[in-house]
């Protein structure tokens, strides 16, 4: 592949009946090529140049799609950015970016009304498979958004790795519906299905109640989820709302989904933006025991990326080839390359390894909490306190312990609190995973976008009752 742009080009060549977009408006490859090269010519004569970055902020859409494909058409590396963000932020974010333009929701709307052009000669077709394509940025929780460098060749590996798991076909029907500025819905999802030649779709927003319908109206065959979205799905849909879908394979293996909703096969990995966009991955089938935690499974290593977890259960990545991982973080001094002189990333990650190549995911080293000098494994108690009746929401996080080390805290969102039956199931954990005390509040600090719980502002909530638990 010399790049994206030209990839996508010979793509709509070979399937031109291709579609992507949205759910609810969907466009042939070659049709969203055609309006992405007229967007470009557009962009291009009010004075943009191959090599300036543009930045895009806005929420997904079928128009969103198509400026980010006349972006590589263009040849201007294209920054994606959260569009949940307080302006102040983004503001702060973008700064070291220093973005040529940026686009909102009022100019992406304007992305098929530029026309239509041929996208012979742009200077997209033209870039080294090296240069940037993309910036990511990362979640923040420990401080400003950092925007990560991402090349045509660092998505190149992505799909091939993805394809292979998910085992995809042209035949496919992919549905990633999960904002685009992520590397799951984008990388895993959108890039893969168009550079293996499947259709590629997502949605304006996910909803839970509009899900299946629309992936069996669609005749969806693959899905790329998140921890998130399944669990919101477990909760609020049922298998007669499934029924008749097509869904053969998913990422993010869950094996109460995969038998709740009859999906027979599913993949499971680790990796995140900087590390290679995922980095290690591993297939399930339905029939296989799978464990509770399969999705904390990353399972083999990408054959162009070593790695390694040190004595103290910290994850590190290394390129065995160029581009295998992000080439850095975007600074106000120029890029950093965010390695040790030897090349190794360290990933900000806890882990354990199995066997002669296999990981295992435990938690974000700045998300764990360790009491008595052993790491509690944050999912599998909040997994293990999820079948409590009446408790609508949880989390685990910490706090200062009264003489040394850190005490567990249960923040659980329920009215009345279901506190007996919490006693019972906290009992059943070993010493040093049971909550000290529980913290009843009104809900839980979540990301926007994503929906992961934001750990370290849970101590932030308004509390509406402490129960210490002795």
């Amino acid at each position: 592949m010399s790049n994206l742009a030209v990839a996508f080009v010979e793509q709509a060549a070979t399937r031109p009946d291709l579609r992507l977009g949205t759910v609810d408006d969907q466009v042939t490859l070659p049709d969203a090529l055609a309006s992405a090269a007229g967007r470009a010519r557009t962009l291009l004569d009010a004075g943009l140049r191959s090599g300036q970055r543009v930045a895009l902020a806005a929420p997904t859409s079928t128009d969103y799609i198509i400026t980010w494909l006349a972006c590589l058409l263009a040849g201007t590396p294209v920054a994606l950015v959260n569009p949940t963000y307080p302006d102040e932020l983004v503001e702060r974010m973008l700064d070291p970016l220093a973005p040529d333009l940026v686009l909102g929701p009022d100019e992406i709307a304007q992305a098929r009304l530029d026309g239509r052009a041929d996208v012979a000669a742009l200077p997209g077709l033209a870039v080294d498979a090296f240069a940037v394509a993309s910036y990511m940025h990362t979640s923040g929780t420990t401080g400003l958004p950092k925007f990560c460098v991402q090349t045509h060749d660092y998505f190149r590996r992505i799909s091939t790795a993805m394809a292979a798991a998910l085992d995809l076909r042209s035949s496919d029907r992919l549905l990633a519906p999960l904002p685009l500025f992520h590397i799951n819905p984008m990388g895993y999802g959108i890039i893969t299905a168009l550079l293996t030649g499947a259709d590629a779709l997502t949605v304006s927003k996910f909803s839970a109640s509009a899900f299946w319908p629309a992936v069996v109206e669609e005749q969806i065959t693959v899905l790329i989820l998140h921890a998130p979205p399944v669990e919101i799905l477990k909760r609020a849909t049922t298998t007669d709302d499934a029924a008749g879908h097509r869904v053969r394979t998913m990422f993010y293996a869950d094996a109460e989904f995969l038998q709740r909703f009859a999906v027979p096969a599913a993949v499971s990995g680790y990796g995140s933006t900087e590390a290679g966009g995922v980095s290690h991955l591993r297939r399930w089938s339905a029939t296989d025991d799978i464990p509770a935690d399969a999705s904390r499974h990353g399972g083999p290593g990408r054959a162009d990326i070593e790695w390694r977890v040190d004595g103290n259960g910290m994850i590190f990545v290394r390129e065995r080839e160029h581009a295998a991982l992000f080439d850095g973080y975007v600074t106000a001094e120029g890029l950093n390359r965010a390695r040790a002189a030897d090349g190794w990333f360290d990933t900000g990650d806890l882990g354990r390894a199995e066997a002669d190549d296999y990981l295992v995911f435990l938690e974000r080293r700045a998300e764990s909490i360790r009491v008595k000098g052993e790491f509690v494994p944050i999912p599998f108690v909040e997994n293990h306190l999820a079948g409590v009746a009446g408790l609508d929401d949880h989390a685990l996080w910490k706090r200062r312990g009264a003489l040394v080390d850190e005490e567990v805290v249960l923040y659980a969102v329920a009215d009345p609190l279901p506190l007996e039956q919490l006693r019972r199931k906290i009992a059943e954990l070993p010493a040093f995973m049971r909550p000290v005390a529980i913290a009843r509040v009104s809900g839980l600090p979540r990301d926007a976008a994503a929906g992961k719980v934001q750990r370290r502002l849970l101590a932030e909530r308004p509390v509406l009752d402490w129960v210490e638990l002795g």
